[in-house]
């Protein structure tokens, strides 16, 4: 029977390498605004990349991103700008 952990041991099983130059993620400020996606994207996102300055600016700390997709997934269309990390950077889930 496979036992998958409880989510901080599955967490430990990911390796991130930070891509220190090159966001992989942007928001688009002014729709973030005029829809309030950034509270949104702030409760949603399960890595907490997203926080909402206060100034209202969405602020992002790209270098936790799971890839998970979910904002992507939540976010109105056009906020969130999200592209693959550039070769040899990003998260490795293993197992095992």
């Amino acid at each position: 029977m496979l036992t998958l952990g409880t989510i901080p041991e599955r967490l430990d099983r990911v390796s991130f390498t930070h891509d220190d130059e090159v966001s992989h993620i942007e928001v688009d400020q002014d729709a973030a605004r005029k829809t309030g996606a950034g509270a949104l994207l702030e409760r949603i996102c399960p890595a907490h990349v997203y926080r909402v300055k206060p100034d209202g600016t969405v602020g992002i700390e790209y270098a936790a991103c799971l890839e998970c997709g979910t904002c992507l997934a939540i976010a109105p269309p056009g906020v969130v700008r999200w592209r693959y990390p550039r070769g040899g950077f990003g998260v490795a889930f293993r197992e095992g």
